[in-house]
This record gives structure tokens, C-alpha cells and sequence, in this order.
């Protein structure tokens, strides 16, 4: 059952990560689309948000680590 859990807890992680990021790609690129003087700053509060989008993900992965550790 914890390699179960730990498969699924990393699947949804994956999948929640990357809508994150999406999301925010998006976002990023329809502000640039609607004001291209503001390229620069869009494109750091990207790469700003990403990481913080994918360090969820990445402690999910952990805890399903440490879930297959115990069982």
C-alpha cells in the first residue's frame, strides 16, 4: 500500500505542477501580448513564480518518499 501511495501522491504532483506552471506561462505570455513595454518585468515575475510553483510539487514528491520509507 506505500508504494501505492507514493506513486500517487508524486503523480498528482507532477500533474498539479505543471498546470501551475502553465498557468502562469499563460498569464505571462497574454500580459505581453497586451502591453510589450512591460516584457521585461512580466518575464521576472515569471521566473519568480515558477520555482515557487514547482517547490509544492517537489515537497509532495518527498512526502510520498517518506511515505514509502515508513511503510
Amino acid at each position: 500500500m506505500g508504494l501505492l501511495g507514493a506513486a500517487i501522491v508524486a503523480g498528482l504532483a507532477a500533474v498539479g505542477g505543471a498546470i501551475a506552471v502553465a498557468i502562469i506561462v499563460k498569464s505571462t505570455i497574454e500580459g505581453v501580448t497586451r502591453q510589450p513595454e512591460l516584457k521585461g518585468t512580466l518575464q521576472t515575475l515569471m521566473f519568480i513564480g515558477v520555482p515557487l510553483a514547482e517547490a509544492v510539487p517537489i515537497i509532495a514528491i518527498v512526502m510520498g518518499f517518506l511515505i514509502m520509507g515508513n511503510a
